[in-house]
């Protein structure tokens, strides 16, 4: 993965998930250190309303669509919900109106768990907000000669044809969507 090719294949997306999983097992580590010192009530709020407000509105959409696509606003909230940018600014905020403590480790625990214990990263509008393997990536890493991950396996799987409308019928495709002919190489 590099800024040319930004997509991750199973093992880079494995030690990216390890990164977090060190930064999860580093919360974990403080939590049981100072458990006597955490405020429980705040650190289970702080926790939970991360989801309450970025995820599930956006699963219960998604299950109710049957795996058509649901409206971005719910990649929107998932994707400022989860971020290391919101969540930073939040605890700043919190540190200085209420003062630091060990109950803001639920934050980064929350975190560094969803992307190191579950694999979630940020969600692509091009995407089901669910994870559904998509075919275009299993073509790519075919043509990298790689193993494909395996499957994530919903109850409803939809489709695995991205959700970006297609193109309307009749329209050229662009440059990048042309399929290279052994004459054009």
């Amino acid at each position: 993965m590099d800024q040319a090719n930004p997509f991750e294949t199973p093992r880079t997306f494995a030690l990216h998930r390890a990164e977090y999983l060190v930064a999860f097992a580093v919360c974990s580590v403080l939590i049981i250190m100072h458990l006597d010192e955490i405020r429980w009530l705040p650190a289970i709020g702080l926790f939970l309303y991360i989801d309450l407000i970025g995820y599930i509105p956006g699963a219960i959409a998604f299950r109710r669509s049957g795996g058509k696509p649901i409206p971005k606003f719910y990649y929107v909230l998932y994707n400022v919900m989860h971020s290391l940018i919101t969540q930073g600014a939040v605890v700043a905020l919190w540190c200085a109106v209420i003062g630091p403590e060990w109950a803001l480790l639920a934050i980064p625990w929350h975190l560094s768990g969803d992307r190191g214990l579950f694999g979630n990263f940020m969600k692509s509008f091009a995407l089901p907000y669910e994870p559904v393997t998509q075919k275009g990536y299993l073509r790519l890493l075919d043509d990298l000669r790689l193993k494909h991950p395996k499957p994530v396996g919903h109850a409803q799987d939809p489709e695995p044809v991205g959700h970006i409308a297609p193109a309307p019928a009749g329209r050229a495709a662009r440059p990048a969507e042309r399929a290279v002919t052994p004459a054009a190489r």
